[in-house]
């Protein structure tokens, strides 16, 4: 059942602690007031469904169990059905709500019951726009497909071609890549999408976003026309609604809480402070008040790696991730960050989308950042699996403007 919607009303404000609010740059650009839907709502009971009452294969089941999962989640619960039906599926969901487990277990449970092609060949294609993300979903399926012979290789940038040619050449059942990289497979003809069935973008908007598309739109020309397609994302501007009536076929458009919005379980804060003394006022914030590991934005790889270094040297333990890491130090960046070796990581917004990694009790924005859609994705990654999270936005006198513009396009008060 569906039916015709509005873009849901805006919450009210968290507050939180000492910091107060405050912020003058260029403006971050506005969230489109009411997108246009072009499809309609699903309507669905976001209820929890215990695993055990899906009529999962045992196997996979069994895989589920391991990862300690007994309910579905409510982006779970709306998708898995109409994924199981192989309807395509368009899920716009807070950030830390499952939206990965909501597209693996349809297709898991897919290859699970029919008969593996002959030769094989690869029947799955994950795309995801960060190598952190595409190693975290590649994780995720390992992880589910333990008890079964369903293969997966993750595919990104930065590290040899030649386990990865391996392994699609031998063709690998699920293949989870950034487009770059799968794009120089493709150049080098080592993969086979003829028997593909499933593919999936994650992080939609991003994949979808003017940057991604000339890829997106090669890779969509090489593979089956007939197959199913699953879209996920925190945020779905209309643009992105747009560009995905090209390629899908009557999708089902699946909305769990607000709209591009961040989760109601993070309180939001602003601290006033000179942009002379962010970094002071940082350091001692780190000291005396932050409990927990911490995820610091910066807008540049230069500011990152500056204010990770002054950081340093003020002996608070601090790594840096951003694209011009190497893959080594990004997987050492985020590994340290996860084990506690570094209580502080300090980010550009590659680390925003898909970094997984439970218990971080604070993100910081060092600036105002430049869009909504990048404060919601930086804020999700705490208050993750409605669990509570604090979100701190460092605003200097010149960046107040911008602040209250994003205050209007989030739709949230940060105080």
């Amino acid at each position: 059942m569906s039916t015709n919607t509005s873009v849901p009303a805006k919450t009210s404000a968290h507050g939180s602690g000492r910091p107060r609010r405050s912020g003058r740059r260029p403006a971050p650009r506005p969230a489109e007031t009411a997108p246009p839907l072009t499809y309609d709502l699903e309507v669905f009971d976001p209820a929890p469904i215990s695993f055990d009452l899906l009529k999962i294969d045992a196997h996979l089941l069994s895989g589920i169990k391991d990862l300690g999962w007994k309910d579905t989640r409510p982006v779970q619960s709306g998708v898995i059905p109409i994924a199981l039906r192989g309807s395509d599926v368009i899920a716009c969901a807070e950030t830390g709500t499952g939206k990965t487990a909501a597209f693996l277990i349809p297709i898991l449970q897919r290859f699970l019951h029919a008969p593996p092609p002959q030769p094989p060949k690869s029947r799955a294609l994950v795309i995801a726009p960060t190598r952190e993300l595409a190693v975290q979903i590649e994780d995720q399926v390992q992880g589910l497909t333990y008890h079964t012979n369903i293969s997966s290789v993750a595919v990104f940038g930065g590290v040899p071609m030649t386990a990865q040619e391996q392994a699609l050449k031998a063709g690998v059942d699920i293949i989870v890549a950034t487009p770059g990289r799968l794009m120089d497979h493709m150049r080098h003809a080592s993969v086979d999408f003829s028997g593909l069935e499933v593919l999936v973008l994650d992080e939609a908007d991003r994949m979808l976003d003017m940057g991604f598309w000339p890829d997106v739109q090669r890779i969509l020309a090489a593979i089956p026309k007939t197959r199913q397609t699953l879209l996920f994302s925190a945020t779905m501007p209309a643009e992105v609604l747009k560009l995905t009536q090209e390629f899908l076929r009557e999708p089902k458009y699946v909305q769990v809480g607000r709209r591009g919005g961040p989760a109601r379980t993070i309180s939001h804060a602003v601290q006033t402070v000179a942009a002379k003394d962010k970094v002071q006022w940082l350091a001692r914030w780190l000291r005396e008040d932050a409990t927990g590991p911490v995820l610091v934005f910066c807008r540049t790889k230069i500011g990152a790696d500056r204010l990770a270094s002054r950081l340093m040297a003020m002996g608070i333990r601090t790594a840096a991730l951003h694209a011009d890491r190497t893959q080594q130090q990004r997987m050492a960046a985020v590994e340290g960050f996860r084990t506690g070796t570094y209580p502080v990581l300090v980010a550009t917004d590659v680390a925003a989308r898909g970094l997984d990694i439970d218990g971080i009790a604070h993100v910081v924005n060092f600036e105002v950042p430049d869009t909504p859609e990048a404060y919601v994705h930086r804020v999700g990654r705490t208050g993750r699996a409605e669990t509570a999270g604090n979100a701190l936005t460092l605003v200097a006198p010149e960046e107040i403007h911008a602040l209250r513009t994003l205050e209007k396009a989030v739709g949230v008060q940060l105080q």
